[in-house]
């Protein structure tokens, strides 16, 4: 499922900025402990956020207007009021405030990756992504789960990736540990060899004995 819930955990992957990250990573922690404050859903709250990026998303030129610096913090204020309506709750809609208010909005993504991050943690999901030379059909990506469920020792949250080039067929990349069918198909080959030679080379010994004439 391409959202932008699932989009915030594996942009975690490649965020290069460390200043911004650990900037939004204060931002998302006090927007989760107000609402662990007034008592309400974390779950609730992120996806609320996450709605909004998904409006973001669709509405490409609001996302421009709010972070940009040429615009007064007044008119933000006011167009994100006119975005989110009597939808938003008090609890978002006062952090979007605060943010504003900050010149913060340029990070808003960043904070609802590290808003996920915190509540993924929470949670025990594991962001997992899976690449793949076809897709996956639907009981190959339950047993797949079910496997990484064990591995991974919490909930999977999976991203499947389909690349042609991918060689041995399957990708597993769990934080920063890959796991290659490839390679293992390769080590399993070089064992099952290792093996092979081993019982040759024994078979030649009882030969050897059973035919000293032969050396």
């Amino acid at each position: 499922m391409d959202t932008a819930a699932n989009d915030a955990r594996y942009a975690a992957e490649f965020h290069a900025d460390v200043a911004v990250e650990k900037i939004a990573e204060v931002y998302a922690e006090a927007f989760l402990h107000a609402a662990d404050a007034k008592g309400e859903s974390v779950d609730e709250k992120l996806d609320e956020f996450t709605a909004f990026i998904d409006v973001l998303r669709e509405m490409p030129k609001l996302d421009n207007v709010l972070a940009s610096a040429m615009v007064a913090t007044d008119e933000k204020l006011a167009l994100i009021n006119k975005a989110v309506g009597n939808q938003a709750s008090p609890t978002f809609k006062n952090f979007l405030g605060v943010v504003a208010k900050r010149d913060r909005l340029d990070i808003l993504r960043s904070i609802h990756v590290e808003a996920t991050k915190i509540v993924d943690k929470r949670r025990n999901r594991i962001p997992v992504t899976i690449t793949t030379a076809v897709p996956l059909d639907e009981q190959v990506f339950g047993s797949l789960s079910e496997k990484l469920r064990s591995v991974v020792g919490g909930e999977p949250i999976i991203k499947s990736v389909v690349d042609p080039e991918t060689i041995g067929g399957l990708v597993v990349r769990v934080a920063d540990t890959v796991y290659d069918a490839s390679l293992f198909t390769q080590l399993k080959n070089v064992r099952q060899q290792m093996i092979d030679r081993s019982a040759h080379e024994i078979q030649s010994r009882r030969d050897s004995f059973r035919n000293p004439e032969g050396n």
